[in-house]
C-alpha cells in the first residue's frame, strides 16, 4: 500500500468530521477576498470550495501529496471555480512556490508530518511579510484509545511477524510545543489551543469504513495479507462496540494561528 496515495472517492464521502472541523477553522481565517491562499493538504477539495467562496477576487493553490486526492479535488472544484484554483502534487515540507502567498490554510494534515519544526520553517518562508498561517490538526491525546488498541493488536499473533517494520506515522503535538516551534520559525502573534472533538459513528459499518480508510491506513499497510487485514478490522470494530457511547473516536484537535512579521 502506497501511503502517499488515498482512496479519494471514499474519503470524499466519509470525511464529514473533517469537514465540520474545517469549517470552523475557515471562519478564523480573516480574508479581504482578493488574496492568494495555499490550501496545504487539500484532500478531495470539500473545504477548498469553502475557501474559494471566501475569495471572490482571489486565488487558491491546492496542494496534496496524493494524485488521487488532487484528481478528486479537480473534479469537485473546476466546474464551479475554473482557473481560480490550481493543483500541485507536492510534499508541503519541500514545496517551492513561484511567489510567496498571503495566507496558508490547513486542516487534518499536519499530524501526518512528523518534523513540525521543519514544516513551520518552510511555511514561514512561503508567506509574504504579514502573511497568516491558520490551521488545525490532530493534537496531543488524539485517538489515544484507538492508538493503544491498534498498537497492542499489531504486537500480537498473527500480526507481529508481518508488522515488525511498522512505525508510527503521526505527530500529535502539545500546544506549548507547537507555540515554541512556531516562535523558533520566526512567527509572531501565535495562538495555539487543544480542543476535544469526540466523534461517534451511527453503527459498526460506518465506524469501520472510516477507521480503515482514514485513520489506520499505516497499520493496515503493515499487514500484507488481505484476509488478515479483515480480521484486524473485525477486532478493532468489535472493541469499539464496548465504548461509551459505542463507535466513538476520542479526537483532540490542535488549533494554531501565527503571522509572519512585516519585516524579518
Amino acid at each position: 500500500m502506497n501511503l502517499a496515495e488515498w482512496d479519494a472517492h471514499t474519503y470524499d464521502r466519509v470525511s464529514v468530521p473533517q469537514q465540520a472541523w474545517g469549517e470552523k477553522v475557515l471562519d478564523r481565517l480573516l480574508l479581504v477576498g482578493t488574496e492568494t491562499v495555499v490550501d496545504a493538504g487539500c484532500g478531495s477539495g470539500r473545504l477548498t470550495a469553502g475557501l474559494l467562496q471566501r475569495l471572490p477576487g482571489g486565488y487558491v493553490i491546492a496542494i496534496d501529496r496524493s494524485r488521487n486526492m488532487l484528481q478528486q479535488a479537480a473534479d469537485n472544484l473546476i466546474p464551479h471555480f475554473g482557473d481560480r484554483v490550481t493543483f500541485v502534487q507536492a510534499d508541503i515540507q519541500s514545496l517551492v512556490l513561484q511567489s510567496s502567498v498571503d495566507a496558508i490554510f490547513s486542516t487534518a494534515t499536519f499530524h501526518w508530518i512528523q518534523d513540525h519544526q521543519r514544516l513551520f520553517d518552510h511555511l514561514f518562508h512561503a508567506l509574504k511579510p504579514g502573511g497568516r498561517l491558520v490551521a488545525q490538526c490532530g493534537g496531543a491525546g488524539n485517538i489515544a484509545r484507538l492508538q493503544e488498541r491498534a498498537a497492542t493488536l499489531l504486537d500480537s499473533p498473527p500480526y507481529r511477524g508481518d508488522s515488525s517494520g511498522w512505525t508510527n506515522p503521526w505527530e500529535f503535538a502539545l500546544p506549548e510545543a507547537t507555540e515554541a516551534r512556531l516562535e523558533a520559525a520566526g512567527f509572531i502573534d501565535i495562538q495555539t489551543s487543544l480542543e476535544a472533538a469526540p466523534t461517534t459513528f451511527p453503527h459498526a459499518a460506518a465506524y469501520r469504513e472510516f477507521v480503515q480508510s482514514v485513520v489506520l491506513r499505516a497499520h493496515l499497510a503493515a499487514i500484507p495479507d488481505d484476509r488478515t487485514r479483515l480480521t484486524f478490522m473485525d477486532t478493532i470494530a468489535a472493541q469499539a462496540e464496548s465504548d461509551d457511547p459505542p463507535y466513538t473516536l476520542d479526537y483532540w484537535r490542535l488549533n494554531l494561528a501565527a503571522t509572519r512579521p512585516q519585516s524579518t
